[in-house]
């Protein structure tokens, strides 16, 4: 019997000898290698959508701020709550304070139409009333461009990925909102997140506006640490004056992008499934083809004393080498085309149109590898069982 050593040389020698007849058969390998780029081109591209989408719902969340909505409210859209509700909250222990009182920003949210810049259609816009508190507590919240709405003043910000994707909301620009018109006054950035796709105006201007009267959605809370979470919350659940849920903002923001982040990535892996099946059937003729070109060449082998298992591993490897350099430029390619694209699409939680950048990251790059190299074994496996049982004998007999 062959030693380790032995064994491991025939299986470096019998894969070399096929690695370079390749470029015999540069047609079927090259069917194979697109074919399996297509395949996680799309998974990959799909799949960036879902991560673009989650990116920008939880990049903006901080274990330090809390929002606060009415019990049973699954959005700011459902909720209501009174003037009196907020001084209660901002009261609570564990609420930060900054120089001109506690870290509370009670909050209106509304929805406005404004035509898409591309297609001119109208699409849902979130119009946000805050209070002075809410740039403190949105922390990575920067103007980039023009200066903070004026409070008491028909007077709005927009933010990056909406003033990019809907029509005026450029500085100086009119904006009709209800029966008057509202000044875009400055642009403002969020690292990429949900409040990027918002409109920022003055809650007391916005209250009489939409005859809201004294009433909010939600109040979002700075806290003095993320350990004062459950102490926050357990003051406020238990005060009977109140009808509250208290949530963190990074589990609020999770849950807002989990309905679309599931619906996109269930409808991509559907996808790329059945393109698989297709790219491993394409794998298969290919490393069948490759077989039955080698079946001289195999016997030859086997007749000078190379075992089945080198010749079975070295088509093994040729499909998965194969499948890997098709991985490659699928993924190359789904990160060129799609990483960064704008898109925007509905945010089902709340009703509105979230913008958003696909996502091609590290982590799903490695996946579509991960899949092309699954792809390449399941297609390599059957013609390699197939090249280690070819009698000898009979292929010998066609030399």
């Amino acid at each position: 019997m062959a030693g380790p050593f032995n064994w491991l040389s025939q299986i470096v020698s019998v894969t070399k000898l096929s690695l370079e007849t390749i470029l015999e058969r540069k047609g079927a390998a090259a069917a194979a290698v697109f074919g399996i780029a297509g395949v996680v081109g799309v998974f990959v591209g799909v799949l960036s959508i879902a991560q673009g989408f989650r990116h920008a719902m939880t990049i903006s969340g901080e274990p330090d701020t809390a929002i606060v909505m009415r019990s049973g409210a699954n959005s700011e859209m459902m909720s209501v709550l009174l003037r009196d509700d907020t001084r209660v909250i901002a009261d609570a222990p564990g609420v930060a304070r900054g120089p001109d009182g506690p870290l509370a920003s009670p909050e209106l949210f509304v929805i406005i139409n404004l035509p898409k810049r591309a297609t001119g259609t109208d699409a849902n816009v979130p119009l946000r009333g805050v209070e002075p508190a809410a740039f403190q507590i949105r922390r990575g919240l920067r103007l980039i461009e023009g200066r903070r709405f004026e409070p008491g003043r028909n007077e709005v910000i927009a933010g990056l990925s909406a003033s990019k994707e809907f029509a005026g909301l450029d500085i100086g620009a009119k904006l009709q909102v209800g029966h008057e018109q509202w000044t875009v006054v400055g642009i403002f950035a969020d690292n990429g997140g949900v409040a990027e796709s918002e409109i920022w105006t003055d809650a007391g201007v916005l209250a009489p506006a939409y005859k809201r009267g004294e009433s909010f959605q939600a109040v979002y809370v700075k806290l003095t640490a993320p350990a004062a979470y459950q102490k926050f919350k357990d003051a406020l659940t238990s005060d009977p004056r109140l009808n509250i849920k208290v949530v963190r903002q990074t589990e609020y923001y999770a849950e807002q992008s989990s309905v679309i982040y599931r619906l996109i990535t269930g409808l991509g892996t559907l996808v790329a499934t059945l393109m698989g099946i297709g790219a491993v059937f394409g794998a298969l003729n290919t490393m069948y083809s490759t077989v039955a070109a080698r079946t001289r060449e195999i016997a030859t082998l086997r007749a000078l004393g190379f075992g089945s298992g080198p010749v079975v591993i070295s088509v093994l490897i040729e499909a998965l080498l194969l499948a890997l350099v098709g991985g490659a430029i699928g993924a190359g390619l789904a990160y060129f085309l799609f990483d960064g694209y704008r898109a925007a699409t509905m945010n089902w939680q709340s009703f509105s149109q979230v913008a958003f950048s696909f996502a091609v990251t590290p982590a799903l790059l490695l996946r579509g590898i991960a899949y092309a190299a699954v792809i390449g074994s399941v297609g390599g496996l059957f013609p390699a069982i197939r090249a280690a049982r070819l009698p000898v004998a009979a292929a010998l007999r066609e030399l």
